[in-house]
């Protein structure tokens, strides 16, 4: 009795069930200021418990489903905040794909990557890490951020830097193909590349691994993160207009939205890198990183090319000439740092310095 009514009380329960309930009763309704910023909190918290429910129910199913389970369910919370945004703003939000996928790639490999790097270093004066898998999934989300977000620039059969449907599905099946081929690749013949190394590069698998959650646990944890996506997305809708409010009225451009929604995605995934770091277990912080980069694309892509035939305007997907700098600094620093399959501060802090002019131009372009 005792560890039921724990388990009742736990925030990862009452958020989601809280997020509904609120979401029921202000639905369509005029909120006042208390109220968006109750919501805003709520998502947030929704957001958070669907990403925790989704890793119990992945460790109970394993590898590689459990792996796509965390993938899709992240992917389900990125893509509702991108259409019901859409869906609501009109014109200026055609780029919003395009922006957050962007960003959530920026985020990814600068900010995750060069904070596990640095906290890795300061623990131990060196990170150490498996540059073969490091660097095949490095590899993996360059081509994916080019494939999909460089190349419309280039294409000449629409105007403006967008795809044309044939061109749209092709990237699409093309970033799921390669989203799923990772998949078999780390979890499958060659786990080892994906596993924290020693000192001397050999591959330990010194994880503990903790005891699968039982049946019941774990098809409770599965509705309740149906529960906690139905809160996500139905507070992004009501709450969207006053994100993009708040975006206009402090002079920001409309495409720092995207900033913000994959800021709110990659949250999750930052604290687990941050923590696997901590422990030394800098491959596995990496594995976040670039997974969480490769989902982003390879998932997102494939879900927005499906949204765009019942969403009004074209869907732009090439970067800017500011964005596509940084992306390139971004993929030729990224394989500097990877290949010794070892790193100091140094690394960690230009990754972090690229983040952080990532986000201050897209605030000031």
């Amino acid at each position: 009795m005792t560890a039921l009514r724990s388990r009742l009380t736990d925030w990862t329960v009452v958020v989601p069930l809280l997020a509904v309930l609120v979401l029921g009763v202000t639905w369509n309704q005029v909120l006042s200021g208390p109220m968006v910023l109750l919501l805003s909190v709520l998502l947030a918290g929704a957001v958070l418990a669907a990403v925790h429910h989704a890793e119990v129910v992945a460790h109970r199913v394993g590898e590689p489903f459990g792996s796509l389970v965390l993938a899709i369910a992240v992917t389900v919370i990125e893509v509702a905040l991108i259409v019901t945004l859409m869906i609501s703003g009109g014109e200026k939000t055609q780029t919003l794909a395009r922006d957050t996928v962007f960003a959530a790639v920026m985020i990814t490999c600068n900010g995750i990557l060069g904070l596990s790097l640095l906290i890795g270093a300061l623990r131990r004066r060196v990170a150490v890490f498996n540059s073969e898998g490091t660097g095949g999934a490095l590899a993996t989300v360059a081509t994916l951020a080019v494939l999909s977000l460089v190349v419309p620039n280039f294409t000449t059969s629409r105007p403006g830097p967008q795809f044309s449907p044939a061109q749209l599905a092709f990237a699409a099946v093309a970033s799921l193909s390669l989203y799923a081929l990772f998949v078999l690749v780390q979890t499958g013949r060659h786990r080892d590349y994906f596993l924290p190394v020693d000192t001397e590069g050999r591959p330990v698998d010194n994880q503990e691994h903790a005891e699968p959650p039982s049946t019941r646990t774990a098809l409770v944890s599965l509705a309740l993160l149906l529960v906690a996506l139905v809160a996500v997305v139905g507070d992004a809708k009501t709450v969207s207009p006053t994100i993009e409010a708040a975006v206009a009225r402090v002079n920001l451009p409309p495409s720092f939205v995207g900033v913000v929604i994959a800021l709110l995605v990659l949250l999750p995934e930052t604290l687990a890198a941050a923590r696997a770091a901590r422990l030394d277990r800098v491959q596995i912080s990496l594995n976040l990183a670039l997974g969480s980069a490769m989902a982003s694309i390879g998932l997102t892509i494939p879900a927005i090319a499906i949204a765009s035939i019942w969403l009004d305007g074209p869907l732009l997907l090439g970067l800017g000439g500011t964005q596509m700098t940084l992306l390139a600094l971004t993929v030729v620093t990224g394989v500097l740092t990877v290949v010794p399959g070892r790193a100091t501060v140094l690394q960690g802090g230009v990754h972090l310095v690229l983040l952080a002019a990532f986000v201050f131009l897209a605030a000031s372009p």
